[in-house]
């Protein structure tokens, strides 16, 4: 499932290149950034689905047994306490594991952080 090689013109095309169930999870991770951040635009950005709003906002992949959000902060780590309950990574990746329901409600939190980010860097 590891997709980095190949070149996707959109998102709708890298989520149909999974299957089903993956498909569906990726759906539900789009829709709910869509919501927390509505005025944000979807782009393909180092081979991931990307949201933008004024820079990089929040950028997703699926890989072979989780899918990941880009990117996550030490200062969010340490405001936002629900992080520790999974892994994460000094690339500054949180892994939501197939086996376990997405956390809606901290992928929430984690996207009104970003934009807070977004919106306090571009001023």
């Amino acid at each position: 499932m590891d997709t980095v090689e190949v070149q996707f013109a959109n998102v709708d095309e890298y989520i149909a290149s999974f299957p089903e169930d993956i498909r569906a999870r990726l759906g539900e991770l789009r829709a709910l950034i869509h919501e927390a951040a509505p005025e944000a635009v979807e782009a393909i950005k180092y081979h991931m689905p990307t949201f933008v709003l004024r820079g990089n906002l929040v950028s997703f992949a699926a890989w072979k047994k989780h899918v990941s959000i880009y990117p996550v902060t030490t200062e969010m780590e340490a405001m936002i306490p629900d992080i520790a309950d999974y892994k994460t990574s000094g690339k500054g990746t949180i892994q939501f594991p197939y086996d376990r329901p997405l956390p809606l409600d901290l992928i929430r939190e984690i996207v009104a952080f970003r934009v807070k980010e977004a919106l306090a860097n571009a001023k």
